[in-house]
């Protein structure tokens, strides 16, 4: 059987983690929880206890559990430790190996996987402080879930809200490794063995030390592809530019600004088995950005930037070569004539796929939850209806999955 150790840490949001017990022991997880202080404000040690059957533990300096040194044997005796909700508060005693309480002091003493829910007020997620913690852990081995973006019990809109209990169970059953089987028994795991690189995100090509030529890219499309493939079981490594969006369960995050960046850290990663190219990489980069924060004074009312032409990342994965992946994919982010024009995109650049999406102003899904998409291989094409993000990355996975098993059959 496997096991979870589930540290609720304070937040309206902590409510939430009776669920996730119930859907962890429903699907014969056992689960014992770590409540800290602020966690006991919202939800009561009977409430865990009732639903794990097993004793809750809150007191770091406990006469009866630390006589055993139970901080320890609790680090260790889990298969995952699972952090829902994860405050800002506690992501940040993780980062700096504080350890103050048992929560703290449990993350700090465990070998174990972590995997965390963060939920905090917006602008407490968006801080500098928040991002720069969570870019620690995540180059540390910790992978979140969430948070989401909706309204928050503050009054405020935005990122913050704890993921949903069904994503939080998800993302703690991957990591523990259980299996998902079909409606036949087989594995749903087709992917374990191989290994993914997806690239997410704008790149920020820097004009002085406070201004960068960018675009409206989220990351949602490129993360949702990450966390697809790596639910089916490919090693994924995802490069991505500044988002918002949390590093998927199951997935290397190698964050990056530029192009240039971009591009090293894919060859880095080399070789791969299937690369995706979902990021939107900015065209043109400042020849040399300046030293000093470009003054207007005295500058008139015009500036010419003097601009070169990033480096082509799809285009180059997709060169021949010995460490050029099975299968490539690309995207086509197109204001007009869809489909022609990722035709053309496709046969430029060599790759083997490329799905085309309509961005324009009037579909709204530059940086939005829906896209509709053509998948252009060859002269075959495949007109996707409109999905969610998270739709059309499973449906990708899954496609990919097909292609690769048939490549390595006719290899054989």
């Amino acid at each position: 059987m496997k096991r979870v150790l589930l540290i609720v840490s304070g937040g309206i949001a902590a409510y939430k983690s009776l669920e996730v017990v119930r859907r962890l022991r429903e699907r014969g997880v056992a689960v014992r929880a770590v409540l800290t202080r602020g966690g006991a404000q919202f939800v009561t040690p009977l409430s865990l206890a009732a639903l794990t059957e097993d004793k809750v533990y809150t007191d770091l300096f406990s006469l009866t559990d630390e006589s055993e040194m139970g901080h320890i044997q609790l680090s260790r005796d889990a298969d995952l430790l699972l952090v829902a909700p994860a405050s800002a508060d506690l992501l940040a005693k993780a980062t700096h190996g504080l350890a103050d309480d048992l929560a703290s002091t449990v993350l700090l003493a465990t070998d174990k996987a972590v995997l965390a829910a963060p939920a905090m007020n917006v602008r407490m997620w968006q801080h500098p402080a928040t991002q720069a913690n969570l870019a620690t852990l995540a180059e540390r081995g910790m992978r979140f879930v969430g948070p989401d973006e909706g309204p928050m019990a503050c009054g405020e809109y935005g990122p913050g809200r704890l993921a949903e209990p069904g994503a939080i169970v998800a993302a703690a059953l991957a990591m523990l490794g259980e299996t998902m089987l079909s409606e036949t028994g087989a594995c749903a795991r087709p992917l374990a063995g191989r290994r993914a690189l997806v690239t997410s995100g704008p790149t920020h090509e820097a004009i002085d030390p406070v201004r960068y030529i960018a675009n409206r890219s989220s990351g949602k499309q490129g993360h949702a592809i990450a966390a697809a493939l790596a639910a089916l079981g490919a090693e994924t490594v995802l490069v991505s530019g500044p988002t918002h969006e949390a590093v998927p369960p199951g997935v290397v995050l190698r964050p990056v600004k530029s192009a240039e960046a971009m591009l090293a850290a894919c060859r880095a990663e080399l070789p791969v088995d299937v690369a995706v190219c979902a990021a939107a990489v900015a065209d043109w980069t400042p020849v040399a950005a300046a030293r000093q924060k470009l003054k207007k004074d005295g500058a008139g009312d015009r500036l010419t930037l003097d601009l070169k032409r990033n480096p082509d990342i799809l285009a180059t994965l997709s060169q021949p070569g010995p460490k050029r992946p099975a299968l490539v994919v690309g995207f086509a982010a197109e204001t007009e004539k869809v489909v022609e024009n990722a035709r053309a995109k496709r046969a430029a650049k060599r790759c083997d796929w490329i799905l085309a999406n309509d961005v324009s102003a009037a579909t709204g899904t530059f940086g939005g939850d829906r896209n509709t998409i053509h998948l252009i291989a060859g002269d075959a094409e495949e007109n996707w209806p409109e999905l969610s993000k998270r739709e059309v990355a499973a449906r990708l996975a899954a496609r990919i999955s097909e292609s690769l098993d048939v490549r390595k059959d006719a290899a054989e």
